[in-house]
Parts: structure tokens; C-alpha cells; sequence
């Protein structure tokens, strides 16, 4: 077991001031992996601080120099992707090689995207007789889920750099030995002692602690809606900005055109990547009547494929399995129907939950109004386009989505129709420049690409 007993603050490891720990669980054994610091309010402050201190100099950093910076920061990461990948597996239990792929791969493209950014971006500009500037926000405060851990981190932190920012940042506590790793990096690139530091705690106590401090000018979460809403009142009444992306409950419509079994097998392994535990996943399915049932049958077959502990790995901790298992009975309970599952728990150890499929699923019912954050799949019916868009459109929710029919065209009038942030058309490929977040309930602002930094930006007008 290791015991990391020091958090990164202005620029050098130091224990937490109350000297609380943190345990961390791998969920694939249940086994206690490693200790962090419980980070306190007095942490907080001591890293908000020096952030405070350093963001002058910062800022006033040419971009070419901040762009230097997080090339160097995106070559560290790359020089520890196995590391990393083999850190994010442990901790979250992820299959080694989709940590390979995403959790240590995204980061570096992301990462790397924001040093060209960060050299290439306009940060003035001429309209009319004014000179409009885009000036860093100030201290960001960053808090960042268990789900995607590094790659939620860097697109956080690598935009606010990019802007001029500086950063204290509190990473989920289930999975905080990355976000320990990712600080190394960053002193490793030679970024600059404040501009960037790490928090490691509780929520409700270095979260709240974050989002209350009167010395942060941002705060930018990702996580559920519930706790969104919390630091959105917490921040609304300092009148500080946030960026929220927050729940998901994404629908892959099926247009009678598709290519049906390309469409679900495609449906199937976006919902049951990373154990189902991904906001903007297409937990529902909506396919037309007529081919409902052949699509059933193709999405059922698809699931068996993802056997626990080999192509789909545990969730997170024994809560979110427990609560992912309790959504199952519920859609039992409520008429859906289980034609690949079910709630019983594979055999041995591990917060394993077996990839589900339910058929016969109607728009009211809980799996297919409430996030579940899970490995289970609703497949909706619909009778024509108006209906499909009721459906889909029918959630609290915006936040991605697809549409699958037999030409582009045909599939992006009908993703004009969606509320949603977000919309691949018949599986387009994920786009790491382009904007990420929701609509409605699904959050505030976007992440990644220019957009992402824009919500480091705030905006001064000079008129000649």
C-alpha cells in the first residue's frame, strides 16, 4: 500500500494541515491500494493563496510561454502514459486497455491541443474603434469527477493555463492518485510555483471550502446535478462565475433508414465503456416499432459479449454499485423488461454489476428519466419522428446524443431537433477541439477546443 502524505501547493509537497488520510479502494479486489491527504479548509486556503500570488506574473506571461509550458506538460504525461494507465486502473478498475486508450491517451491530445491554443488564440482583437481584450478570469477552483479522472483534470486545467489562470484543484477522493501523478508532471514541465496546486479531500469539506473562498473567481465542476446545483448557489452568491457539466441521459435514435445492427452494436458499447460510468453515454436506445424487436435481439446478443472483469471492469465503489443495482430492481418493478442482466451481483469479489439491457422501457419510467451511471441500456419504441423527438427531448437532461440513419443528411435534420449539447451522427468520431456540455439540467458552459478556453476569458473593451 502507498501512503502519499503531501498535497502540492505553491509549488512544493506538503502534508495536510490537520493530518487526516484518505483511503483509497481498487474495486476490481476491495482492496486498500494507498492513502492521501485529507485536505481542510486551512488547505484550501493556503492553496487558493499562493495561486492568488502567482496569477500576476502568470498572466502577464507572453502565450507563447504559457503554450511552452503545457508542451511540456503534455510530454510528461505522454512520457507516463503507462503509469498513468496502469494508476487509473487501479483506482477506478478500468480494463488496462481502455486506460491505455482514453484515461492516459485523451489527456496528452487535449493537453497538447491547449499548447497550440495558447500560441495561436487572438487574445485581442479590433471592432470598430475598440480594442477588445480577453484577459485571464483569475484563480480557478477545479473540481473534478471519479469517472474520467485525469482526462476531466486536463480539461480543466490545461485551458485555464492556456488563459493565464492559475489553479487550485480538488480531484474526486475515490481517484486522487492520478491527480497526484498529474502534479508531478506539471512541477516536472517547469510551470511556474502557484500557478497550479493540488487539494486532495472530502467534498462537502476541501469542495465546499473551494467554492465558497472568496479568493477564487471561478469555479469549475463536473459531477452530478445535484452537487452542481449546490456549488452553483454557493458561487451565485459571491457573484463568481462557474462552469458546470454536470448529468446526462443521452438518446441514440435509430432512424428507420440505419444500418441497424452497426447502430446498436454501436449503442451497446458506448453505454458499456467504462462500466457504463460516463455522463454523455446513450443510455437510451430509440428505435421504430417495426424494428423494435430485431433490435432487441441485436442489443441483447451485443451485452452478453461484456463479460465482468474482462471486457467490462467494476464501477467505482461499493455505493455506486449498490445504487446502480437498485435503479435495476426499480426498472423490474415498473415493467421493463430484462433481456440481458439483471441486478444479481457476478460471482467473487469486486463492485462488478452485470451489463443490462431492458426492453419494453416507456418514457416514464425511472432508467429512463434518471441518470444510473451504470452499464444498463432502455430501448425506447417510437412511432414516427415527432414521437422520437418527444422522447428524446423528454428528460431534464441535454447533454450528447446520436442519430443513425441511411445518409448524413437525413440524420442531421433530425439532430437539429434535439435539445442537446451535443450529437453524433451515424458514429461520428469523438472530436477533442470540439465543445463539450449540455443543455437544460446538463450544465453550464462547454469544455475543450476554443470554446473550452473562453470560459477562462473574460472580456475588456478599450474605445480610441
Amino acid at each position: 500500500m502507498k501512503q502519499h502524505d503531501a498535497m502540492y501547493i505553491d509549488g512544493s509537497w506538503r502534508p495536510a494541515v490537520g493530518g487526516g488520510t484518505i483511503e483509497v479502494v481498487n474495486p476490481a479486489d476491495e482492496q486498500v491500494i494507498a492513502t492521501v491527504p485529507a485536505g481542510s479548509a486551512q488547505d484550501v486556503d493556503a492553496a487558493v493563496r499562493a495561486a492568488r500570488a502567482a496569477l500576476p506574473g502568470w498572466a502577464a506571461a507572453a502565450p507563447q510561454e504559457r503554450a511552452a509550458r503545457l508542451a511540456a506538460l503534455r510530454d510528461q504525461l505522454a512520457a507516463r502514459a503507462e503509469e498513468i494507465a496502469e494508476t487509473v486502473t487501479a483506482e477506478l478498475g478500468s480494463p488496462l486497455a481502455f486506460s491505455t486508450a482514453v484515461h492516459a491517451g485523451l489527456p496528452v491530445a487535449v493537453c497538447g491541443s491547449y499548447a497550440e491554443l495558447a500560441g495561436t488564440h487572438a487574445f485581442e482583437e479590433k471592432i470598430g474603434n475598440s480594442t477588445v481584450l480577453h484577459e485571464p478570469v483569475g484563480v480557478v477552483g477545479a473540481i473534478t469527477p471519479w469517472n474520467y479522472p485525469l482526462h476531466q483534470i486536463v480539461a480543466k486545467v490545461a485551458p485555464a493555463l492556456a488563459a493565464g489562470c492559475t489553479v487550485v484543484l480538488k480531484p474526486a477522493e475515490d481517484t486522487p492518485l492520478v491527480a497526484q501523478l498529474f502534479a508531478e508532471c506539471v512541477d516536472a514541465a517547469g510551470i511556474p510555483a502557484g500557478v497550479f496546486n493540488l487539494v486532495t479531500g472530502l467534498g462537502p469539506v476541501a469542495g465546499q471550502a473551494l467554492a465558497e473562498h472568496e479568493g477564487v473567481d471561478l469555479v469549475s465542476f463536473t459531477g452530478s446535478t445535484a452537487v452542481g446545483k449546490r456549488i452553483g448557489a454557493l458561487a451565485g452568491a459571491a457573484v463568481k462565475r462557474v462552469a458546470l457539466e454536470l448529468g446526462g441521459k443521452s438518446a441514440n435514435v435509430i432512424l428507420p433508414s440505419a444500418d441497424l445492427p452497426k447502430a446498436v452494436a454501436v449503442g451497446v458499447a458506448n453505454v458499456m465503456a467504462n462500466s457504463g460510468q460516463t455522463c454523455s453515454a446513450w443510455t437510451r436506445m430509440l428505435v421504430h416499432r417495426d424494428r423494435y424487436d430485431e433490435a432487441v435481439e441485436l442489443a441483447a446478443a451485443a451485452a452478453a459479449k461484456y463479460v465482468p472483469g474482462e471486457r467490462v471492469g467494476p464501477l467505482v465503489s461499493a455505493e455506486q454499485r449498490d445504487r446502480v443495482r437498485g435503479y435495476i430492481e426499480r426498472g423490474i418493478a415498473e415493467g421493463a423488461r430484462v433481456v440481458a442482466g439483471g441486478p444479481q451481483a457476478p460471482a467473487g469479489p469486486g463492485y462488478y454489476v452485470a451489463p443490462t439491457v431492458f426492453a419494453d422501457v416507456t418514457p416514464e419510467m425511472t432508467v429512463a428519466q434518471e441518470e444510473i451511471f451504470g452499464p444498463v441500456l432502455s430501448i425506447l419504441r417510437y412511432e414516427d419522428e415527432d414521437d422520437a423527438a418527444r422522447i428524446a427531448n423528454g428528460t431534464v437532461y441535454g447533454l450528447a446524443g446520436a442519430v443513425w440513419a441511411g445518409d448524413d443528411a437525413e440524420a442531421v435534420a433530425f439532430a437539429r431537433r434535439l435539445d442537446t449539447g451535443q450529437v453524433d451522427i451515424n458514429g461520428g468520431r469523438f472530436n477533442p477541439l470540439a465543445p463539450f456540455g449540455g443543455y437544460k439540467q446538463s450544465g453550464i458552459g462547454r469544455e475543450l477546443g476554443p470554446h473550452g478556453l473562453s470560459e477562462y476569458l473574460q472580456t475588456k473593451s478599450l474605445q480610441f
